[in-house]
């Protein structure tokens, strides 16, 4: 069991080794015999669904030790808030990470239906209207140095560790209590290294 602060500090001492090419080997049927018996994850990740983001390589974990959901655009739905009250209400994590990432299609594509009106076939456009109020948010705060793309990344990751912060009757209670923190990151896609969002 790791406090809130100790499973920060974690993931992001895993993540130096990630970027400094120092990580840990691993012993893969050695791990899949021990976790027959269960489950003890010290965070969870809420991950864009990219391919290039695998969050057990960017923090330098193994299994059984981030509970991993992942969405394009990284965004709390319904099922992605289920999953994380389980890991709280259920594994006792202490930690709840909202990683974006630069460069992301998911958060483009809502960009672009902001700039251009842009539409998109099928279920594609549910993402986008999830991802509009962080790229009505950034522009409107004009993006000082940076792109709307960037700005936006970075807003739709706050507008999401507020609302799981918020997010009654578990998360709430449990962030008020002091057994969890929601906190943001943004991976970036060049140097692998996670920018601590607050």
């Amino acid at each position: 069991m790791l406090s809130p602060d100790q499973a920060i500090k974690r993931l992001f001492e895993g993540n130096q080794r990630y970027t400094s090419g120092k990580t840990k080997k691993r012993d893969f049927a050695t791990t899949r015999q021990a976790l027959t018996g269960g489950q003890n994850p010290y965070a969870s990740i809420l991950s864009c669904a990219d391919s290039r983001v695998g969050p057990e390589l960017c923090f330098d974990e193994g299994r059984g030790d981030l509970f991993v959901s992942r969405v394009a655009g990284n965004y709390v739905s319904t099922d992605i808030l289920a999953s994380l009250e389980y890991g709280v209400a259920v594994l006792n994590i202490p930690v709840i990470m909202v990683l974006g990432h630069t460069s992301c299609g998911a958060v483009g594509a809502a960009v672009s239906a902001y700039e251009k009106q842009a539409e998109f076939p099928g279920h594609i456009q549910n993402i986008v209207t999830e991802l509009m109020p962080s790229v009505r948010a950034a522009a409107s705060q004009a993006p000082k140095g940076g792109t709307l793309l960037h700005a936006a990344t970075i807003e739709n990751v706050r507008q999401n560790v507020q609302r799981l912060q918020e997010a009654t009757p578990i998360l709430a209670r449990a962030v008020q209590d002091g057994k969890l923190r929601v906190v943001g990151g943004v991976y970036h896609l060049d140097t692998g290294r996670v920018e601590a969002i607050t």
